[in-house]
């Protein structure tokens, strides 16, 4: 009986790998990375084993990105409301991106990958920030996928910031209040110089945004998936690809 629901799943695989076009493909994937508590605690693991095993997700979902020829590849690791978590878990989660950026900059390099960040670093720990600035100084002239990693972000803060801005630009005398446009308000936002995501990736079942990146998923394509983020793997990405290739983006408009 194994065997047989194997082999249905490589079929499963096959058929959805098959109906990929490379004619449509994402230039830019937003992820929102959930389900790695649920994940160990479902194989009766602590919870910083997923935290741990969802960086190895991080990577085979940026190899599938640069593979499928995604331009841009933004992923949600660490909300500014994280932050109410467990001192010891936050701990935990403080140094996964720099034992992720040390184990992995010399291959994201030889990709080609260039990475960036959005959130506010001022208040993360330097074990935590000076690995990616310094990921982020060695890449910054690759001009291959774009992967920003948003850590201590939020999307309304990110918002009322931007609105901040543009007021003490108002204020100076250096804007004015009929230059406020949409496109000179996304030059505020910390993703500038970045297209909108056109398809949004969650997993772990729940259906929500989370406060990520509020105003540039206004037109994006959502796709939710139930599988833990540790499970996450190309065929989920190729199956997303193919799903937002089904679908007629309209922008409010008829098609």
């Amino acid at each position: 009986m194994l065997k047989r629901v194997r082999s249905w799943w490589k079929k499963e695989e096959l058929q959805v790998s098959a109906e990929l076009s490379q004619d449509n493909i994402p230039k830019h994937i937003a992820i929102i990375m959930d389900g790695n508590g649920r994940w160990a605690k479902s194989l009766g693991l602590p919870r910083v084993m997923g935290h741990q095993n969802g960086m190895k997700a991080v990577k085979r979902a940026t190899i599938a990105a640069d593979d499928l020829g995604v331009q841009y590849l933004t992923m949600y690791a660490f909300s500014t409301e994280n932050w109410k978590r467990p001192k010891e878990e936050v701990d935990f989660l403080m140094k996964l991106p720099g034992e992720f950026i040390v184990s992995e900059l010399d291959e994201l390099i030889e990709k080609n990958v260039q990475i960036r960040l959005m959130g506010h670093k001022e208040v993360l720990p330097p074990h935590t920030i000076e690995p990616l600035e310094k990921a982020i100084r060695d890449t910054a002239n690759n001009t291959g996928l774009v992967l920003t990693f948003a850590l201590n972000y939020g999307g309304r803060d990110e918002i009322t910031e931007g609105v901040k801005e543009v007021a003490q630009a108002v204020q100076n005398g250096t804007m004015r209040i009929e230059d406020i446009t949409s496109d000179s308000f996304e030059r505020v936002l910390q993703s500038s110089g970045m297209p909108d995501p056109d398809l949004l990736i969650r997993t772990s079942g729940e259906l929500r945004l989370s406060n990520f990146m509020l105003w540039q998923l206004a037109y994006t394509e959502l796709w939710f998936t139930p599988i833990f983020w540790p499970e996450f793997g190309k065929q989920h990405m190729i199956e997303a690809v193919v799903e937002y290739q089904r679908r007629t983006r309209r922008y409010g408009g008829l098609k």
